[in-house]
């Protein structure tokens, strides 16, 4: 194959972790890495983490980048470039500054944050998804200004959390009646409150955003919150407008996903798609998977890779994530649905617990929090479909491991 080329579309994780596993598999042509932004690839988990809290820098501090000599590797970087269309029967990409021609292409452009109408260009309005929204929120926890989290998921939380440790006053409004309410069930999610209240964090539920002024939030209630800064955490979607009738299917019921099939190929001949931009046929779970998370960005390009190589492997893994938000370790494997059973294990209103989903007795999801021992035994089982007897497995003293029947 050395006289085929790969191109590859993102350099984010998935696209990073791509090139890295092209060339670990045997690719032995030529990959190309192309990457909006202009900065060296970096990891993002720290931005709403380390990074603005100043452990790890950004800009600033230690670097973030990831730790691969592309040069090693064989790997042409080109940033800075915007893919703007797809030309998949000539095989070309086509970007702001030119057309790029591959044999192989990997979509793995990713996800955009999702933001609140009316607040485009305003200055103290702020999205958390780049390295360059970390550094433009380094100076909002700096000077401990006034802050309005919109979005009360995974990120608003952990932008709250950090916030609050820099010393900022700290509200959080939730247009749903409660946070995580996409993610978790009611039960589940109503002790979180009093993570908030404990962190010092006010939390409005059940109250969305009428507009954003100059130094105020306006909920729909009437209701008008200071605010020297707005931070924005209420979702992001696949970065796949530029596929528009290129021969990839998207998901146009949903949120513009690519549509790849179980070995991460789209319908386009020899274009693949991995990360944030893709879901894929589940098998384990019997349903599509859209996964926003770190490890499907990591595990997805093996698969890829090898099926780009010429294998045929399937791509069903159990998705897993993770959150550090209000002095606790949140950990969640797997996927469920409403219809799953629910099984705690422990106190959900004391320091460590964890919930489980079982289907038909099978253990198919775990949410953990302060137990990781529950969640390397939950992800273990998962992946072996496990049956679990429920009254042992209620039992938090003893181990996961243990409820198997």
């Amino acid at each position: 194959m050395s006289e085929l080329n790969a191109v590859i579309v993102g350099a984010g994780m998935a696209g990073v972790q791509t090139a890295v596993e092209l060339r670990q598999q045997g690719w032995r042509g030529g990959i190309t890495l192309l990457g909006e932004e202009p900065h060296a690839p970096y990891d993002r988990p720290p931005l709403s983490k380390s990074v603005l809290l100043g452990a790890a820098g950004g800009k600033q501090g230690v670097d973030v980048r990831f730790e691969v000599d592309f040069d090693a590797l064989g790997v042409e970087l080109r940033l800075g470039l915007r893919a703007q269309a797809l030309r998949a029967d000539e095989r070309e990409v086509v970007t702001d500054t030119g057309v790029i021609p591959y044999d192989r292409l990997v979509v793995a452009t990713g996800a955009y944050a999702v933001t609140l109408p009316g607040t485009s260009g305003l200055p103290d309005v702020h999205p958390l998804r780049t390295l360059d929204d970390a550094s433009a929120l380094r100076p909002v926890l700096d000077q401990r200004r006034q802050v309005v989290v919109v979005g009360a998921g995974w990120i608003g939380a952990e932008f709250a959390t950090a916030a609050r440790q820099a010393g900022c006053a700290v509200t959080v409004v939730e247009a749903a009646d409660r946070p995580l309410a996409r993610a978790l069930p009611a039960d589940v999610t109503e002790p979180m409150r009093g993570w908030y209240e404990e962190a010092g964090v006010e939390l409005r539920t059940g109250t969305p955003v009428a507009a954003v002024e100059p130094g105020e939030v306006v909920l729909v209630d009437g209701a008008r919150l200071p605010a020297e800064a707005v931070v924005v955490g209420i979702g992001a979607r696949p970065a796949t407008g530029w596929l528009g009738g290129s021969g990839v299917a998207l998901d146009s019921g949903g949120d513009g996903a690519v549509l790849a099939d179980d070995r991460l190929r789209t319908t386009a001949d020899g274009v693949f798609a991995v990360g944030d931009c893709a879901s894929f046929p589940s098998a384990r779970y019997g349903e599509r998977l859209l996964v926003h998370h770190w490890d499907n960005a990591v595990q997805g390009p093996r698969t890829a890779a090898a099926n780009l190589l010429g294998d045929d492997e399937r791509y069903d893994p159990v998705p897993y994530f993770w959150s550090e938000q209000f002095g606790r370790f949140v950990q969640y494997a797997g996927h469920h649905t409403t219809a799953d059973a629910v099984l705690t294990r422990g106190d959900l209103s004391a320091p460590s617990w964890s919930v489980l989903w079982l289907r038909d007795g099978v253990l198919v999801a775990l949410l953990a929090v302060d137990r990781p021992r529950d969640l390397t035994q939950g992800r273990k089982l998962i992946t072996r479909s496990a049956v679990i007897d429920p009254a042992v497995a209620a039992d938090p003293s003893v181990q996961l491991k243990s409820a198997v029947r």
